[in-house]
């Protein structure tokens, strides 16, 4: 993804979310911290993407943030395999909203 397709802030911002994904990226409580922000923002933003999703989806979308809530809660640290939950945890509660197509 060329930055050249998105205003400079929209680009950053979707390298972020590509970062925090990554499997080989080292996850820390600051990326999941970010990511649960970003989604709680556009919630609140009312952002079009979600206006698409299905209520049963919505909700999908709500019980994995309310459980990577609760992991960020619970752990300080996260082995690999806690990480990679916690990711895929990330990655459903934005479902709609990122860019990857795999949500």
């Amino acid at each position: 993804m060329a930055s050249e397709t998105y205003p400079n802030s929209l680009y950053l911002t979707q390298k972020k979310i590509n970062q925090i994904l990554d499997p080989e990226h080292p996850l820390c409580r600051d990326d999941v911290v970010w990511m649960l922000g970003y989604i709680k923002k556009k919630v609140a933003d009312e952002d079009p993407s979600l206006m698409g999703l299905s209520q049963p989806r919505l909700l999908q979308n709500f019980l994995y943030f309310a459980e990577a809530s609760m992991a960020l809660i619970q752990r300080r640290h996260y082995c690999d395999q806690e990480a990679d939950r916690l990711r895929h945890m990330l990655k459903q509660a934005a479902h709609g909203l990122i860019q990857d197509g795999e949500s």
